[in-house]
């Protein structure tokens, strides 16, 4: 029996849905375990969970430790997307604008973070700030954060500018206003989805970072993910589901609120 094309092609179409949805439930079914494990009655990670409770989160928001921590990755990740930002825009434009020697090697070193196993950066950094004495301070978490989450601000904000019409910006420049004027009220507001995207990737770079932050890491100073792994090493409590889902929560969050934001700067745009 012969299959006209449109029967041909609604059966392609849902063999691609099926497939998608199957690669879909693959990805996520771990992630909806973890959730379900953080409601679990059971003192130990068993699923099914045989009942339902509220007592881990309970026993998460009381724990100072656990506080601290999520604290500690929260201050650390604002610190690092900030700094990231700051020095991944003047860093873009130059890569993109700049006309000078050696500018393709320079954009290959600020992105060898992203290529170069982390251990390997993890104990380099390790090694630097121990002979400088700052290992377990806010100061050698937030360095060396920022030192793998600055490729993706910079190569953000660099396809935005490659995507920015420059004849814009300059016929700014030709209707009286100076070059930084017209890179504040022209450039920047056309590239602010490229600067909320390098931003959203820097966050979550921190914020779930755990190879460098172990390194960083001492009995006063360590972020949730580092508190997590510690945790996991010695008991297979509840309470790291909790952590987990919180960590997935605020991930889901930070998402979220930036696709919001890019939206409403597309509209703007589009006005």
């Amino acid at each position: 029996m012969l299959l006209t094309p449109n029967a041909m092609s609604t059966r392609m179409r849902l063999g691609l849905y099926a497939v998608t949805g199957l690669i879909a439930l693959f990805l996520l079914l771990p992630i909806v375990f973890i959730v379900l494990l953080s409601f679990g009655s059971s003192q130990w990670l068993v699923f099914p969970p045989p009942g339902w409770t509220l007592k881990w989160y309970q026993q998460f928001f009381a724990n100072p430790e656990w506080m601290s921590s999520a604290l500690a990755s929260i201050k650390v990740a604002l610190l690092t997307t900030l700094i990231a930002v700051t020095l991944g825009l003047p860093t873009a434009f130059a890569l993109v604008r700049g006309r000078f020697p050696g500018r393709d090697l320079l954009y290959g070193l600020f992105t060898l973070p992203m290529i170069v196993p982390l251990v390997i950066i993890a104990v380099a950094v390790y090694a630097l700030f121990l002979k400088l004495g700052l290992t377990g301070t806010l100061f050698s978490f937030v360095v060396s954060h920022v030192i793998v989450a600055l490729p993706f601000t910079i190569i953000s904000i660099i396809n935005s500018l490659k995507l920015f019409d420059q004849s814009i910006e300059d016929a700014a420049v030709i209707c009286g206003a100076s070059r930084l004027q017209a890179v504040m009220k022209v450039t920047f507001p056309a590239i602010r989805p490229g600067m909320l995207a390098g931003g959203l990737f820097a966050f979550l770079v921190s914020w779930d970072e755990v190879v460098l932050s172990v390194m960083m890491a001492s009995p006063t100073l360590q972020t949730l993910p580092v508190k997590m792994w510690t945790t996991l090493r010695q008991d297979l409590t509840p309470v790291i589901a909790v952590a987990s889902t919180l960590l997935i929560a605020l991930t889901l969050l930070v998402m979220f609120v930036a696709a919001a934001l890019r939206r409403r700067a597309a509209s703007r745009t589009v006005q």
